[in-house]
């Protein structure tokens, strides 16, 4: 009888631990964020040029099915997603069309609702022409001081690093950005997303990113300024949260064995010349996916 008693003590012990665990499982869940409604904003490090499968709506914006936006939007399991992310595209084509090959891609903020709660927002490197002026020109510099820093030096004008003086400019354009988005989507979660490294923090690879030498440091800090921009625009809006991408990106530079980012040749079935490869969009997605969890 003793042995009855004590057997279904616990039992009745165990069934109340597993409900309680339950209950407490249920609960953790139903604190965690839930969205529904994502619209997903930003230029070619958010669309994905040539990452198959492209999308033709318009074709030009080379936006891909399979970018950062498409599977953050898969983990979440949202509703509704919307992504109008555009290769080429500035902080003014946010709120105005963008033209593109074979068609136009209309103001982004366009597809923000009352309703829409979750808002990505990839933007910056193309104000002012900085990211296709640096890859326009650096390169074709290498030849002049192959160990040296010619683009770095180029660049500078009475002391001054004109790109980096760009940036300080755009850090304004994207808080502009912020509050248009919080005029039109006053209930949604907002994210500036930063851009991955291209450049290793150490070493060269030339025959991938034919920089010269000593550009390879000034390259990674241009790409840390500008996300410093984004990011101090991210705080000053007080509303919007930064998702720092460069640092999980470390190791995965375009001179590494498992690249996220393309180095100097277009890969017409992967990758446009220094964008990211699908490895790269999975690894900003998760960057992403970690912050909201």
């Amino acid at each position: 009888m003793r042995r009855l008693t004590a057997t279904v003590f616990a039992a009745t012990v165990a069934a109340s631990v597993l409900t309680l665990f339950a209950s407490t499982v249920t609960a953790a869940a139903a604190t965690l964020p839930r969205f529904s409604r994502y619209v997903a904003l930003g230029d070619s490090y958010t669309a994905g040029p040539l990452i198959p499968l492209q999308r033709l709506d318009p074709v030009g914006c080379l936006r891909s099915t399979a970018d950062y936006p498409a599977q953050l939007a898969a983990r979440l399991r949202v509703r509704s997603f919307t992504d109008v992310s555009c290769s080429g595209a500035d902080t003014s084509d946010m709120t105005t069309a963008q033209d593109v090959t074979f068609g136009s891609n209309p103001p982004q903020l366009d597809a923000l609702r009352p309703d829409t709660d979750l808002v990505t927002l990839g933007i910056g490197g193309n104000d002012y022409g900085v990211f296709g002026t640096i890859v326009g020109t650096c390169p074709g510099l290498r030849a002049t001081d192959p160990t040296g820093n010619p683009c770095q030096r180029h660049f500078t004008v009475d002391g001054v690093d004109t790109m980096k003086a760009a940036i300080a400019r755009t850090q304004t354009n994207v808080a502009t950005v912020l509050g248009e988005i919080h005029d039109r989507a006053p209930q949604a979660k907002v994210l500036v997303i930063g851009y991955p490294r291209i450049a290793p923090p150490a070493g060269t690879c030339p025959d991938i990113l034919p920089f010269a030498d000593g550009d390879y440091a000034w390259l990674n800090s241009v790409e840390q300024a500008l996300d410093t921009a984004l990011s101090t625009a991210a705080a000053g809006d007080g509303k919007a949260s930064y998702v720092d991408t460069f640092a999980p990106s470390l190791g995965h530079d375009a001179c590494s064995a498992s690249p996220w980012i393309n180095g100097q040749y277009t890969n017409l079935l992967a990758a446009a010349a220094y964008h990211p490869f699908f490895s790269g969009m999975r690894g900003m997605a998760q960057a992403i996916y970690a912050s909201l969890y």
